[in-house]
């Protein structure tokens, strides 16, 4: 899938392609910055929170030797997230429900994007800001555990990644640009939520509005 992003909002345009193949060469991650790394570390962290609980214990187990560039563990990571990845396209190659669910933390990360401005944080620190967000509604509705809501505040702190987005994000600015996010469908705004015990979620626009007006409110000044 390709996307490209426009001045409204990330990835709003784009096309949908299927590989015949997947080729991945780890020792390329070698000449990441630490930055880059542990912003690609939010999507493997995603995997295990949508999907697979399993994963999600491998990583809480393993994430210094990720840090650190472990040959093996990056393989590890990497074979696990592209298997959830193409197991989840297989299903919904056109991003109807089941798809969208690779979106956890996308929408709130998208705002920041938009908001702050593209390139000022990485994708994955948006992200990784994002998913505390949407975990931390996911709680406020009461359909996960505070314990869950820990665990990745944890992770992503050994990931060295942001749990909490931009101070000059405002209530506003998110709630603009979520507006236009391509998820809106017939002006109800659509987000990936924890639902049940870890590994489990929701693509839906069925949640109490003050949920999220409390969660904006939570993470912004203003």
């Amino acid at each position: 899938k390709t996307g490209i992003n426009h001045p409204l909002g990330k990835n709003l345009i784009g096309a949908f392609y299927q590989p015949q193949c997947v080729l991945i060469d780890t020792d390329t991650l070698n000449t990441l910055p630490d930055r880059e790394l542990a912003s690609g570390l939010a999507e493997v962290i995603k995997y295990g929170l949508i999907r697979d609980a399993e994963f999600f214990e491998w990583q809480e187990k393993n994430m210094e030797k990720l840090m650190a560039r472990d040959p093996d563990a990056f393989a590890y990571a990497i074979k696990r997230s592209c298997e959830n990845k193409a197991e989840v396209v297989s299903l919904d190659e056109k991003e109807s429900g089941l798809r969208a669910t690779l979106n956890l933390g996308h929408t709130f990360g998208h705002a920041i994007e938009t908001g702050f401005g593209y390139g000022e944080w990485l994708h994955g620190e948006a992200v990784a800001a994002g998913t505390v967000m949407a975990v931390d509604m996911s709680y406020r509705l009461g359909w996960i555990d505070s314990s869950i809501m820990k665990r990745v505040n944890d992770i992503l702190q050994r990931a060295k990644l942001p749990t909490a987005p931009p101070e000059t994000m405002t209530v506003e600015m998110f709630k603009s640009v979520m507006a236009v996010d391509k998820k809106v469908a017939d002006g109800l705004l659509r987000l990936i939520l924890l639902k049940g015990p870890l590994g489990n979620c929701v693509f839906t626009g069925e949640y109490d509005r003050k949920a999220l007006d409390d969660t904006l409110s939570a993470f912004c000044k203003s």
